[in-house]
């Protein structure tokens, strides 16, 4: 194999100064690290900065899904002690806040739809087990493919029916796969509890997942606001625009989550949540005093310098494509965690976050030189919420996915009905003329 790769490497060799002669926008990135203008959406805003004369000034950050901003919608729910995911769900595939009697429509929908087909958790899941629950997931969601009896009608009628299937299987998958992969890997005890008709999304998550099926009100709402926050995010993060790149092509719908999953599985998106927390139990593990910042900071520099951490140079959590002075989702869960923190007794893990947080953009400052504006994204304290719920880590990412789905499939159904051409972006080829020559002169 190391023949293979060092043959590899001798004939694939393009010099980064290429990228900027030939104008290239890596990463569908302009200079200004704007994200190139490929498509229009009534579906999602994200907000980070402000344009002016041509310079990019930092800005507090909005998230608003279908032009409500997600604090409102947020602090709705909360004010009404209510669940908001599935109302979310509704507003981004149709466009407006449900009515009361639309609401009530739509959960007793999805929860006819919860139940998996017929021996698909025996044959796609308990047969065949995965010690990584998103690729399970992306399995899965493949597999759904022959259950369906009308897989490939590309109507809107068609694509409704199997975004709401969907919606409502994808955290059933999740906890089955969760609980298969306890068996088979960790040797522990596996439980299927059936399911509740009257439980939202959030109480149908922690009822699979709790052997007792115990958890408290407060918990099932706070895990409810982590759904509605990772729910969208526009459509040009990676899993989304992945999902509409698909869906450009007329595939079915299966096939285009399938691949969405696949891409958030990554650590540089959705894998990140994860990263974070391995991040910080490692900053415990080696830093004596939480509350010293020089200490602290010293450690952030050898992640910086890659002499600690994955290697990677990266502070998990820190930064965002978009935002820069905020994130709103990362705003809204410190608040939570703050608040499950003090009443948990973990007030100084939270402190250290919340310090890490601060010392971060002058540790990148001192060892890069970049003073850009950087702020701790959605991953930095959603990983430490749900480690405060007593969720496993090994559902960090899968929990992403299964509140993105309403997103994917809001802009799957936006992408078949507006765009109607496929996504086929430009690569400028740098090969060189050569003649072929036989075998034997080779």
């Amino acid at each position: 194999m190391e023949e293979l790769c060092q043959e590899f490497r001798a004939n694939n060799k393009i010099a980064p100064e290429n990228f900027d002669l030939y104008q290239v926008k890596r990463g569908l990135r302009n200079p200004d690290g704007t994200g190139v203008m490929a498509g229009l959406t009534l579906i999602c805003n994200v907000h980070g900065y402000l344009i002016d004369d041509g310079e990019k000034i930092p800005d507090v950050g909005r998230l608003t899904y279908r032009g409500i901003d997600v604090m409102d919608i947020v602090d709705g729910c909360t004010a009404e002690n209510r669940f908001g995911y599935e109302e979310v769900a509704w507003l981004l595939l149709f466009g407006k806040l449900p009515t009361k009697s639309q609401l009530e429509r739509f959960c007793r929908v999805l929860n006819d739809r919860r139940e998996l087909p017929e021996y698909f958790a025996e044959d796609m899941i308990i047969k065949a087990p995965s010690k990584d629950i998103m690729n399970k997931l992306g399995r899965s969601v493949l597999a759904l493919y022959s259950y369906d009896d009308n897989p490939d009608d590309p109507s809107l009628e068609n694509n409704m029916r199997q975004a709401i299937q969907l919606i409502a299987r994808l955290p059933v998958i999740m906890t089955y796969a969760y609980q298969v992969k306890r068996r088979h890997y960790d040797k522990q005890s596996m439980y299927f509890h059936p399911l509740d008709p009257s439980h939202s999304t959030a109480q149908a998550i922690l009822n699979a997942i709790r052997p007792d099926r115990s958890f408290t009100d407060e918990e099932a709402k706070l895990l409810d606001t982590c759904l509605i926050l990772h729910a969208e995010h526009g459509g040009g993060n990676n899993s989304t625009f992945t999902t509409r790149v698909l869906s450009s092509t007329g595939t079915d719908i299966y096939s285009a989550i399938s691949a969405a999953i696949g891409s958030l599985k990554g650590p540089r998106h959705g894998g990140a949540n994860h990263r974070v927390m391995m991040m910080m139990n490692e900053v415990m593990e080696n830093v004596q005093n939480w509350r010293d910042e020089d200490e602290v900071a010293s450690y952030l520099e050898k992640i910086v310098r890659k002499q600690a951490g994955d290697g990677s140079g990266l502070i998990y959590g820190m930064g965002h494509a978009i935002y820069t002075l905020s994130d709103p989702r990362a705003v809204i869960l410190k608040t939570r965690a703050r608040k499950m923190a003090e009443e948990r007794g973990m007030s100084e893990k939270f402190d250290l976050f919340e310090l890490v947080e601060r010392l971060a953009p002058d540790v990148f400052a001192k060892i890069k030189g970049d003073r850009k504006v950087i702020s701790a994204n959605v991953d930095f304290y959603s990983g430490l919420v749900y480690e405060m719920l007593g969720l496993p880590s090994d559902l960090y990412t899968p929990l992403f996915a299964i509140s993105r789905i309403a997103g994917w499939c809001a802009h799957r159904i936006e992408e078949m009905t507006t765009s109607g051409r496929i996504i086929r972006p430009a690569y400028r080829s740098l090969s060189l003329p050569q003649e072929y020559l036989p075998l034997a002169e080779r």
